[in-house]
């Protein structure tokens, strides 16, 4: 995995900055998918995968609950970034039974393309904007070392005869890969955030 897919040696200590990042870091590697040779689309898709696995568990487990508490409206701001995430996860669903060799994945990863950055900019406007509003930079630097040292933690490829899940986090359907992440997110901030 290279750095530039690894979110978590990423430099920023801000958490918003972190997270506006990691969704140009999401971009470039749609960007790799749509332009990778036909044999070469599905290793970029899993590496999309695993890193919108990785950011989105990140922020349902740390920086979701954290803006339900702080924002005005956190509630129903959160509600509405977790509606949209769960339209991208049922096209990842989608596309991981079909295969990225399907007459129709490029298609649904256009589909999925534009529901991601749908969902990355109002996370901006609506949940970031408010956050940086109601938080002190102390505040966004404690959840940014929360979201790396959950990041780093999660898996970055399968070891076959690992009976541990989050060894095989590469493992099986994108919503297992977002369980497991979610599962060792949980390990590290030691049960709840």
């Amino acid at each position: 995995m290279t750095a530039q897919t690894a979110p978590e040696k990423m430099g920023e200590t801000d958490v918003i900055e972190l997270l506006v990042a990691q969704h140009a870091m999401i971009r470039d590697l749609f960007d790799e998918v749509e332009q990778a040779p036909a044999g070469q689309r599905g290793e970029a898709f899993t590496r999309l995968v695993r890193l919108l696995a990785v950011h989105e568990t990140a922020e349902e487990e740390i920086v979701h609950p954290y803006a339900r508490r702080k924002i005005d409206g956190g509630d129903g701001v959160v509600d509405d970034r977790l509606a949209e995430e769960n339209e991208a996860k049922q096209l990842l669903v989608e596309m991981d039974e079909m295969g990225a060799d399907a007459p129709d994945f490029m298609g649904k990863l256009l589909m999925l393309r534009a529901a991601v950055e749908a969902h990355a900019r109002s996370e901006e406007r609506y949940e970031f904007t408010q956050l940086r509003g109601h938080t002190s930079v102390a505040e966004r630097r404690s959840l940014a070392a929360g979201v790396k040292a959950a990041e780093a933690m999660a898996p970055t490829h399968p070891h076959p005869g690992t009976e541990s899940a989050a060894k095989n986090v590469l493992a099986g359907t994108p919503l297992a890969m977002m369980d497991r992440v979610r599962d060792v997110i949980r390990q590290v901030m030691g049960g709840n955030p």
